[in-house]
């Protein structure tokens, strides 16, 4: 059954693979701040699974509280032929 604002794990990947599609990339910190994923490693394990090329770079960000992470950024490289 899927409710209004659905936070689906499909709906999920959704929202992160338009975010790749239309920005390249993105980091840990920033799809789960932004897309509201929370464990963004999985949705990129799925999606990679389902045959889109994603890359991890590793990477230094700071967070929102000032904390600098070692974290990936992803970067969709090319996506499921239609």
């Amino acid at each position: 059954m899927e409710i209004q604002g659905s936070n689906s794990l499909a709906v999920q990947r959704a929202r992160l693979l338009e975010h790749l599609k239309a920005f390249g990339s993105g980091t840990t910190i920033e799809l789960r701040r932004d897309l509201d994923v929370l464990q963004v490693a999985a949705r990129i394990f799925e999606l990679r699974k389902l045959g889109h090329v994603i890359h991890t770079v590793w990477t230094y960000q700071q967070t929102d509280c000032g904390n600098v992470h070692k974290i990936a950024r992803y970067v969709l490289q090319s996506e499921v032929p239609a």
